[in-house]
This record gives C-alpha cells, sequence and structure tokens, in this order.
C-alpha cells in the first residue's frame, strides 16, 4: 500500500490554525458589543476557510526564495497567554513626547492599567474593539479586514483568531499633533508562544496624525533586541486607511528578542491628495519579514517610504514592499537601507506597479547596503512595472562596504580607524533615523546603531 505523507509546511499550518483558534484572547476590561462579537465571528470563520487551503510558504514560492522558514516549522507554538506588568517594567519603551495617547498590548491583550489615554486630544479614538462607541462601531465592518489580499498565508492566519484590535480613528478634518503610541509587547515563557496583534488605523478625509508603532520585549536589562531566550512568534496586520487630503505619518519599529521570530504585514489605502509617510526600522527577531503594501486609489496621492535594516548574528530580514499607483499624478518616493554585519542576511524586494492609467506618474527608489563583513549576505531586487508612456520613474541598488579612503581621510584627521568606521557607519543610518518624527526615537535608534556596529559587540 501506497502511504501518502501530508507536507510539513501544510500540516504545520493546521495545527497551529487549530492552536490559536482554540484559545482566542478575550477582552475582559471592555466586552465587546454584540454586533462586534458576530461580526468578528465571520470573520474569523471566512479566514480559517482560507487558512485551511494554504501552507507555509517555502523556498520554492517567489516571493519567499531567499527566507527559509524551516526554523519556524520546528517550533510547536501555543496562544501566549495574558501577563501583568508594572509600568516600571515598560518604562524602557515610554516615549516622552507621548503623552495621554499610549495603548499597550501584552502578549495580543489589551492593558488598560498601562495604556494611558486620559488626555486624548479632541476629534480621535485610541482604544481597543470594546471600546468603541455607536457610530465608529456600525463602520467597523466598512474597514477592518477589508483591505486587498487578505486570503496572504500569513494575514489569514492572523484574522483567523481575531478577538480584538488596537484602534486608531481620527475624525474628519481634525488635526492631532501628539502623537499616539501604539506599544505591542511580547514577552518569553518556558515554551514556545505565539500572539497574533491586529491594528486598524483610519485617518478620515482632510485629517492630519502621527503615529508610532513599537513592537517590543520587556523585563530585559541592557539591548533586547541582541537577547536570547525561549524564542516566540509575533504575526502582526496593520490595516491603514488614509482618507481625501489626509495626511498620516506612520512609524514602524521592530525591536523583538533576538531569539524570536516576526512576520508582519503593513497595507495602506490611500485616497485623492492623501499624504501618506512610513518610516520601518528593524532590527531584532531571528527571523523578520515585513510585507509593506500601498495602494493608491485615487488621483494626486504621495507617498514617501523610508526603511532601515539592522542585523548582524545570523539574523535574516526580509522586506518586501508592493506600490500600486492606479491613477493619475501619484507620487512615490522611497529609500531602504540595511547595514550587515557577521553571518546575517538582508532581503529587499520592492516593487513599484504603473498601469496605463497612471500617467505622469513620479516614482524613485532606491536601496543601499552595507556590508560590514564578509560572510554577510545580501539578495536585492528593486522592480518597476511601467505600462504608462508619460512617467518619470528611476529605480537602483547599491551593496557596497566601508571606503578606505573615507576611513584613511577620518584618521588623517586624528580620529583612529575603529572611531573612524563607527563615524561612517553612523552616518549611512542617520539618513533614515533623521525622518522620524520624534526626537526621542532617533536618539534611541541612534545610540542602538552605535552598539551593534562597535567591533567590541560583534
Amino acid at each position: 500500500m501506497i502511504q501518502i505523507q501530508e507536507k510539513p509546511e501544510l500540516s504545520y499550518l493546521n495545527q497551529l490554525l487549530n492552536r490559536v483558534t482554540g484559545s482566542l484572547p478575550v477582552p475582559v476590561s471592555f466586552p465587546l458589543e454584540r454586533n462586534i462579537a458576530e461580526q468578528l465571528q465571520n470573520i474569523r470563520d471566512n479566514a480559517a476557510s482560507w487558512v485551511k487551503e494554504l501552507a507555509i510558504p517555502t523556498r520554492r514560492h517567489e516571493d519567499w526564495r531567499f527566507t527559509d522558514l524551516s526554523a519556524l516549522l520546528e517550533l510547536p507554538f501555543q496562544p501566549a497567554t495574558a501577563v501583568e506588568l508594572s509600568r516600571d517594567e515598560i518604562s524602557p519603551l515610554i516615549l516622552p513626547e507621548v503623552k495621554g495617547t499610549r495603548l499597550v498590548f501584552v502578549n495580543g491583550f489589551y492593558s488598560p492599567q498601562l495604556s494611558c489615554l486620559d488626555n486624548l486630544p479632541d476629534g480621535v479614538f485610541v482604544g481597543n474593539l470594546g471600546q468603541l462607541d455607536k457610530p465608529l462601531s456600525d463602520k467597523l465592518g466598512n474597514y477592518l479586514t477589508q483591505q486587498p489580499d487578505s486570503q496572504e498565508v500569513f494575514t489569514a492566519l492572523n484574522t483567523s483568531s481575531l478577538a480584538d484590535a488596537a484602534v486608531v480613528w481620527v475624525h474628519q478634518n481634525q488635526v492631532i499633533d501628539t502623537p499616539i503610541h501604539l506599544l505591542f509587547i511580547s514577552l518569553s515563557s518556558s515554551q514556545p508562544v505565539t500572539s497574533q496583534p491586529r491594528t486598524l488605523i483610519v485617518a478620515e478625509p482632510g485629517s492630519k496624525a502621527t503615529v508610532i508603532e513599537h513592537y517590543a520585549t520587556a523585563n530585559i536589562l541592557g539591548c533586547s533586541d541582541r537577547t536570547q531566550k525561549t524564542p516566540y512568534f509575533t504575526n502582526t496586520v496593520t490595516e491603514l486607511w488614509v482618507g481625501d487630503n489626509a495626511e498620516l505619518q506612520h512609524t514602524r519599529l521592530q525591536r523583538e528578542l533576538a531569539s524570536s521570530f516576526h512576520i508582519g504585514r503593513t497595507v495602506v489605502s490611500q485616497g485623492r491628495d492623501s499624504r501618506y509617510t512610513g518610516n520601518a526600522i528593524s532590527l531584532g527577531a531571528k527571523l523578520s519579514r515585513h510585507n509593506f503594501d500601498i495602494h493608491q486609489t485615487a488621483a494626486g496621492t504621495e507617498t514617501q517610504l523610508n526603511g532601515l535594516t539592522l542585523v548582524n548574528g545570523q539574523q535574516v530580514a526580509d522586506t518586501h514592499s508592493a506600490v500600486f499607483l492606479n491613477h493619475p499624478h501619484g507620487v512615490i518616493n522611497q529609500l531602504h537601507k540595511a547595514i550587515v554585519d557577521d553571518r546575517a542576511h538582508a532581503i529587499f524586494n520592492g516593487r513599484i506597479v504603473v498601469p496605463r492609467a497612471a500617467q505622469m506618474t513620479d516614482a524613485t527608489q532606491l536601496n543601499r547596503n552595507l556590508l560590514l563583513s564578509a560572510k554577510g549576505r545580501v539578495n536585492t531586487k528593486p522592480q518597476l512595472e511601467i505600462v504608462a508612456d508619460n512617467v518619470k520613474c528611476a529605480h537602483g541598488a547599491t551593496v557596497s562596504q566601508l571606503e578606505a579612503d573615507e576611513i584613511f581621510y577620518l584618521r588623517s584627521r586624528g580620529l583612529d580607524e575603529k572611531t573612524s568606521r563607527n563615524l561612517l557607519i553612523d552616518a549611512f543610518a542617520a539618513e533614515i533615523l533623521e525622518k522620524l518624527p520624534l526626537v526621542s526615537l532617533k536618539q534611541i535608534l541612534a545610540r542602538c546603531v552605535a552598539c551593534r556596529t562597535d567591533e567590541g559587540e560583534m
């Protein structure tokens, strides 16, 4: 008799699906209204049916050919449980410019005692699904899980366990000057665990806001993204809706444990004459993947994408972005940088699609990579797909090492070799860090770059 064995990437996904849907996080502090609970149940059921038809991607898939997920398949992840933390334990993660607008989730569970929403400015809602008022909950179905490509395997897995979400909702014509901090904390346990945070950000027409989306861990002394503990898996999905003539400044910071896995998807829909700036910083995790999709759904949209990846040891960091310019007079400027040391591996695939309808498009894409060791690896694929004939488009990629002439110049001015080297690395990263909206965030990450690239730390 011939025995047919199920593929491990398929059987593993089914087992993971059963575990994560069998123990859903319940927002105890703010129970969901009946209509939202019923809506989420339908969403979960539909997503679970999709997951059953999918499999964990392998290197045979074009979009994953440089990223090996076999290490993920070796770990029997269990759903993370609720954990209580004190304010002192998360104090290193607090940004001083953010006052009264901090929303905290721990292991995927909303934490009202760590959140600070007492001084919210008028015209904005920040909270979880259980705190939505009736007018917003009635409109929730128009936005939550409505972004394209929801059948992507990790997106569908996240949706199949959707029981709560972080929500930022800026009302029409409201300008919010205070930055909003969304803090997602994952904690290592005695066994491998997984959490699946979900975020919904809606900037209604004419509004303006700044949002910091921060993934990190707590209870760690020193540099958390260099710390090895029991691995965990964070699978995130963030949906952003930028209305007509709205402006959204969005920074995503990933600083997970060095032994963890982090897979995230950010999907943005932009309305007419809207302006979106996305800053994506990735420092932590043993293996990380960020899918960044932008859909310009009307004319006159402007998109600025800035990215910085910093990896060493045996880290793998994969960034896949896709920008779809479907209307005239669209603008996209993308700059992604990576600093790679030791045996680390950085992957970048940036795709910009300019169909015939997207006349008068202005698109620029550049990926710059700095290799600090002979054994580090970079795979880069900037990609322009142009059908329109009246456009201004350019793309490029570079992979380089520190220039001996530049080091010699700095040494001739009295600096030693180590200081000269680190000064050049700092300058390479500073082009991205200077684009961040908060001074404290720039300073924190500048210290991280200095620490991670110091020869004594390698």
